[in-house]
């Protein structure tokens, strides 16, 4: 079965919901119910990395995500510390965090593959040629990212990373226009070889690009669940999204089309 991470941003400033949940009671909540609707993981952030987004200190990212990650752990409900900088994964994955979820890959922060191989977490390695702003140029979007991203696992292998523990991400709207996110979203295929793929779709500008100008966010949800369902079936380990509930059942109608419905037999 697919894994999906609920998105909890403890920030005031991510394009989705900057500000809903920085108290930490209204984060815990939040948090219960992306996890009630179906999060395997509750993927937790302290720095927007939406375009235009100003880089945190380390120090005030803490402040923002320890405690909530603290307070997850102890209820038993997994975490996943969405991350650039190596002393936070750390600090969360002394508190309980089971993934670290870097959309840098480790290039941002030289001693995040060191933390990496050192706790032993898996570790999403995303595709990356700087943030949100940098600008796209391809030849052969697939083709590239598939090699930089081949070309990453093997200098986080040799910095002592189990292959094991990484998963791929091949960034969506980083440094990818909206022609070259949706063909990654059909060459998937050819991503899943080099290993389990992360999919993080959920909301972005793109998407909205199919809907009325000026439409809510919370529209591009049900597009959102529809990538879900279709990345699954491309092969893909895990889905990262906003709203937990769309994807899950999304995931439901592909998994009882995938299996005939055989839980459903009497």
């Amino acid at each position: 079965m697919t894994a999906i991470l609920g998105v909890l941003n403890v920030t005031p400033d991510s394009f989705s919901d900057g500000g809903r949940w920085e108290r930490l009671d209204d984060a815990v909540a939040h948090a219960r119910r992306l996890r009630d609707a179906g999060a395997d993981w509750i993927d937790v952030g302290g720095e927007s990395t939406r375009p235009g987004a100003v880089a945190v200190d380390p120090d005030e990212e803490q402040d923002r995500v320890l405690p909530v990650v603290r307070a997850l752990t102890q209820a038993g409900t997994p975490v996943s510390i969405d991350t650039r900088n190596a002393s936070t994964a750390r600090a969360a994955v002394e508190e309980g965090a089971t993934i670290i979820n870097d959309v840098s890959g480790g290039l941002y922060d030289p001693e995040m593959a060191v933390v990496a191989a050192e706790t032993g977490v898996r570790f999403v390695v995303m595709h990356w040629r700087g943030g949100a702003d940098a600008t796209p140029d391809y030849a052969d979007v697939v083709t590239e990212v598939r090699e930089e991203l081949k070309a990453r696992i093997a200098e986080l292998i040799v910095f002592g990373v189990r292959p094991e523990q990484i998963i791929i991400d091949p960034g969506l709207g980083f440094a990818k226009n909206a022609h070259h996110n949706w063909e990654l979203l059909r060459g998937l295929d050819r991503l899943t070889p080099l290993a389990p793929v992360l999919v993080g779709a959920s909301r972005k500008r793109f998407i909205g690009r199919l809907l009325p100008p000026n439409a809510p966010l919370g529209k591009r949800d049900a597009p959102t669940a529809t990538i879900s369902a279709l990345a699954a079936a491309s092969g893909a380990w895990g889905v990262r999204v906003h709203d937990v509930a769309a994807t899950r059942l999304a995931l439901d109608v592909w998994d009882h089309w995938r299996t005939g419905g055989a839980d459903d037999r009497d």
